[in-house]
């Protein structure tokens, strides 16, 4: 089975294993690579704008010590992607044990903007528009904003996103069902759209 490993990806990884200790150029290029999509994912899953750097570089350096383990049967994005996953979601826990707090909504707005908008639409979304998303997305509730995130921003399948979140499938569908439903709902709330028929969610 072909593991659709990008063929410069490919040489970066074999050169970050095959490094000697201490030179980490190859690795290097790779982060250089993912950074931003990274450190990006990290502010909409957290909803922590002023830590998403630093989760960021934990989840690289998580990558980086795993490299032995890594064993190319996905692509190396997918394999960062569930390390990413795995991070964001395991500091939300903690930081809810701190205290209760509402959490990564940022992500559902990207999440909404890739569902709603073709890609050239959504290089020329105006600024308020992009605020007035984040603002919809940060009143929904958390269970029905991370699975949606994890279904339409990192494009996970429901399988997967049942695995990640410890729930069984037809609560992933049910919930992400429900959060394009609320989404589309506060969005036309906000901007007094008539809703031309009750949705049914069909996607």
């Amino acid at each position: 089975m072909s593991t659709n490993i990008p063929e410069q990806d490919r040489e970066l990884l074999d050169g970050a294993r095959a490094a000697a200790e201490g030179d980490y150029a190859a690795f290097e290029q790779l982060v250089h690579r993912y950074n931003k999509k990274v450190v990006a994912n990290c502010r909409y899953l957290t909803r922590d704008a002023d830590y998403a750097e630093d989760l960021a570089q934990e989840v690289f350096v998580k990558a980086y010590f795993g490299l032995a383990r890594y064993e190319g049967r996905s692509s190396f994005r997918t394999w960062l992607q569930r390390i990413k996953i795995n991070h964001c979601l395991s500091y939300l826990k903690k930081k809810r044990a701190r205290a209760f707090v509402n959490i990564e909504d940022e992500q559902m707005k990207a999440a909404d903007e890739l569902m709603l908008q073709p890609k050239a639409e959504k290089a020329l979304m105006a600024a308020s528009e992009r605020e007035q998303i984040t603002n919809i997305l940060d009143g929904m509730p958390d269970n029905l904003r991370i699975a949606l995130l994890l279904r339409d921003m990192d494009h996970l399948p429901y399988e997967e996103v049942a695995e990640t979140l410890g729930i069984s499938l037809p609560a992933v569908k049910m919930r992400i069902k429900r959060g394009r439903e609320e989404f589309r709902r506060r969005y036309r709330e906000l901007n007094h759209v008539a809703d031309p028929a009750s949705p049914h969610g069909h996607h």
